[in-house]
């Protein structure tokens, strides 16, 4: 009975939260924050899980209870609970023609805060995937795509919520990646180097993920119904032909508010895309366009909090170059960007306000742990 040892890589969003899902493109980086799996197969058909509990809301905490969950793979396998991500799995897997019938143990070990943006759900979706297809030898187990695709389905398309595929897809990948959501999913691995640091706090404030996705993504996708009336048939289109702009303000005000901020989020992230392709790195323009994003965010999308704002106000008065909230938004985390030299004194700011806190490193995708 083999024990293999998978894990999956959390996330920062740096550009393009809110934008994925409307077909437009994202900057994401994978970072050292990960969700750990070992299985075991076993004999009788029973898939048992052994995980860590909702106990786990802070960065670095280790004070953690295992729960237990168990699927019966022998049977028909049926929802009963919102978001039944073992079973959507499962579920996933056997309409790819795994056979999972010999049952597995897992134990399932994250670093990752729950409820806080920093995609808890998908790396523990990525790595039950990961670990059940190494254990079943399954075709597609060492091909990003095919993890990212099956993790997006089993989190989000057999729910029918709303949701886009970034997480999976920096998940799968790793490192620094810039996707394409124009005709499919477009990944491309950034090779460039960010030469500053990362601080990622926790506001010690859960969120609602699937209301403020739903908040934020009905209206603009509304708003585009409205204005193909008029010959706009995308945000993309609004933010290259700056003469239709105008048309935003055919849209009510909520509307018109979250257009605009989806459409110079898009530009943000062009721009960003040429300071990370620039022979020079400018951590200042670098900074800006990351508080820009953010205020669109806020501003725009309502998504930022007070907490949030206090985090990030401190940090760059103690030298950050530029912030933002990660996920969703309503709460959860945020980050600030900085000099390495600065990074310790950014962090030791924000701790002092009671808000934990790391520095972060950009890591590996998907693995199989030596």
């Amino acid at each position: 009975m083999q024990e293999i040892t998978v894990s999956t890589p959390s996330r920062l969003c740096l550009f393009g939260e809110h934008l994925d899902y409307l077909g437009l493109e994202v900057v994401a980086m994978a970072i050292n924050l990960r969700f750990f799996a070992r299985v075991t197969p076993r004999q009788d058909g029973l898939l048992r899980v052994m995980i860590r509990d909702s106990k786990l809301k802070e960065l670095g905490n280790t004070e953690l209870r295992y729960v237990e969950k168990l699927v019966d793979l022998n049977q028909d396998i049926v929802y009963t609970q919102k978001r039944d991500y073992f079973k959507s799995t499962v579920n996933v897997l056997r309409k790819r023609g795994v056979d999972l019938s010999t049952g597995f143990d897992l134990v399932m070990d994250s670093q990752i805060p729950i409820g806080k943006g920093m995609c808890s759900s998908t790396t523990m979706i990525m790595a039950l995937l990961k670990a059940l297809m190494e254990s079943t030898q399954a075709e597609g187990k060492d091909d990003p795509d095919t993890l990212a695709e099956l993790g997006f389905a089993a989190e989000v398309a057999e729910f029918q919520e709303p949701g886009g595929k970034m997480d999976h897809y920096t998940s799968a990948y790793g490192g620094l990646i810039h996707l394409d959501f124009a005709d499919g999913v477009a990944p491309r691995r950034l090779h460039g180097k960010i030469p500053g640091r990362f601080v990622l706090f926790d506001s010690l404030t859960n969120k609602d993920t699937i209301n403020v996705l739903a908040s934020a993504k009905t209206p603009v996708m509304e708003g585009l119904e409205i204005l193909r009336g008029y010959g706009v048939s995308s945000v993309r289109q609004l933010a290259q032909e700056p003469e239709k702009i105008h048309l935003i303000d055919r849209l009510d005000e909520v509307r018109a508010r979250k257009m605009r901020a989806a459409v110079d989020n898009y530009q943000v992230l062009h721009q960003a895309l040429q300071v990370m392709d620039a022979e020079r790195f400018d951590n200042e323009a670098f900074g800006a366009l990351l508080t820009r994003h953010h205020a669109n965010l806020r501003d725009g999308l309502g998504i930022s909090t007070p907490v949030i704002e206090q985090i990030l106000d401190t940090a760059l008065a103690h030298g950050a170059y530029g912030g933002k909230i990660n996920g969703s938004g309503g709460g959860g985390c945020c980050y600030a960007y900085c000099t390495q030299e600065r990074a310790q004194e950014v962090l030791d700011a924000v701790q002092a306000l009671g808000y934990p806190g790391m520095i972060l490193q950009t890591d590996e995708g998907t693995r199989v742990e030596a």
